[in-house]
């Protein structure tokens, strides 16, 4: 039998240093393209598997069968104007006016996305300069410290971006930073192919700062990479319909493959994220996950609670927001938070001294996981 690898992680000053500085969520924003596309804008699309042959089934029926499993009733588009760095602004502007932050007095500005910016009718990424550079330029930022870069790490790139705030505070070379989560994912969807109809566009962000608050804001992180067999699970490849666009790449997803690893996966990080933070599961208020497929989501919370021998879930535990937003990767978590904190999801708040717990999972395959007081 073939070992089973356990991640093991370290206990030492950095660690130590982090139980003792407050690194908190001083503001958030979030923007949510006004374009919204319904379900039934696909009921005259044709469908194709994997191997290019049509699926004969009504489009209206694959799409009734899409909602039951994913929930999804409508997602929203970038306009034809819009950027992904042009949403990351906006998320970026209204964080800031949340906070009550300086521009100026930033340290850095994190941007994750996966596609850049891909203008409307063009096939080519654009990502130069970076889209935290051109976040920065749009916010008219003079200060030469206040580096700007990107993050690509899947959907988890926001949360990524985050924990790489949360470092440069640690290690005392930074005071604040912006982390934005954007993408305009219908830049990059194959019209063919069932899945497409999963994704979105959307931006959200946050301003991660040091405190003097003892004992709030992130008390516990872990991020995970599995790139041995999953590595692919999430890729770019041409069209199901083999004559459409020849040589023009589609984002493609292992849809069965991705559902099993990360029933497997996540749970585990998040319970390993919510141990190390010393918080018990009892005192756990809400839980923030990548909105990528409602059964998925509702397995991947079942399955932590599992872990701690629980199996009657807490009322309004899990905001969901895919049914309307639908699933804009990087933009999930971050604008889900955005929407509770300022009171926009029915029987959903958050008020001081809450414990929340974030999780994503996606393209690499990467988890992260945060554990946090508000």
């Amino acid at each position: 039998m073939a070992a089973v690898f356990v991640p093991t992680y370290p206990t030492n000053s950095f660690h130590d240093q982090a139980q003792r500085m407050s690194i908190l969520f001083t503001g958030t924003g979030s923007y949510t393209p006004a374009n919204t596309v319904s379900n039934e804008a696909f009921f005259n699309h044709e469908f194709y598997t994997a191997d290019g042959e049509r699926i004969t089934q009504p489009a209206p029926e694959i799409i009734r069968k899409f909602k039951a499993i994913t929930g999804i009733e409508e997602r929203r588009y970038a306009g034809a104007e819009e950027q992904a760095s042009d949403l990351a602004l906006i998320a970026a502007q209204r964080a800031l006016a949340d906070a009550g932050t300086d521009p100026e007095t930033l340290d850095g500005i994190i941007v994750a996305h996966n596609f850049g910016n891909i203008p409307q009718g063009k096939v080519q990424t654009d990502i130069l300069p970076s889209l935290a550079s051109r976040v920065k330029h749009d916010l008219k930022i003079k200060n030469p410290a206040c580096t700007a870069f990107d993050v690509l790490y899947g959907c988890p790139g926001w949360m990524q971006g985050v924990m790489l705030a949360r470092q440069a505070i640690l290690a005392g070379t930074a005071t604040r930073y912006l982390v934005i989560g954007a993408e305009t994912l219908s830049r990059v969807l194959d019209p063919y192919d069932r899945d497409s109809m999963i994704y979105a566009d959307g931006a959200g962000a946050v301003i991660v700062a040091q405190s003097a608050v003892a004992s709030k804001g992130i008390l516990s992180a872990v991020t995970h990479t599995y790139a041995y067999d999953e590595a692919y699970y999430l890729n770019y490849g041409e069209s199901l319909k083999k004559d459409h666009t020849p040589g023009i790449r589609y984002i493609k997803m292992e849809g069965r493959k991705i559902y099993e690893f990360a029933l497997s996966k996540v749970p585990v990080a998040m319970k390993t994220c919510l141990d190390q933070s010393g918080i018990a599961i009892g005192d756990l208020k809400k839980v923030f996950i990548h909105q990528a497929n409602e059964k998925m989501d509702e397995g991947i919370i079942k399955r932590f609670y599992e872990l701690y021998d629980i199996k009657t879930l807490p009322e309004h535990i899990m905001p969901m927001s895919i049914h309307l937003l639908g699933n804009s990767s990087v933009a999930t978590v971050p604008t889900l938070l955005d929407m509770v904190r300022k009171g926009e999801l029915p029987d959903h708040k958050l008020e001081e001294g809450d414990v929340i717990l974030l999780a994503s999972v996606g393209a690499g395959m990467n988890i992260s996981a945060i554990t946090y007081r508000v």
